[in-house]
């Protein structure tokens, strides 16, 4: 049991990485600091969304984006994540 548990965490802290990186991204290419023509970004960009965009679209049917245009759906999954993850270790004693 404790080595699914440890699985299930390790798979929550790369989706962490995944949110935070898929975030860090969206700035970068809205500043002009990334091109979104080069291949690499493109390769990279794709695979973000098409990890995160599943779970992004279910949060955004509950939370619209506020005005401006601000997307809270990265913010809300992971504290979503992070509270999983203590409701994992404080009842599993992991």
């Amino acid at each position: 049991m404790v080595s699914l548990l440890q699985i299930i965490d390790l798979v929550l802290d790369i989706l962490v990485f995944f949110v935070f990186i898929h975030v860090i991204m969206s700035w970068l290419i809205s500043f002009g600091v990334l091109n979104s023509r080069q291949q690499l970004v493109i390769a990279i960009w794709r695979s973000l969304e098409g990890i995160l965009e599943p779970l992004y679209s279910r949060i955004r049917r509950v939370v619209p984006p506020i005005s401006g245009g601000l997307d809270l759906a990265p913010l809300i999954l992971l504290v979503a994540i992070y509270a999983t993850r203590i409701i994992i270790r404080n009842n599993f004693n992991f």
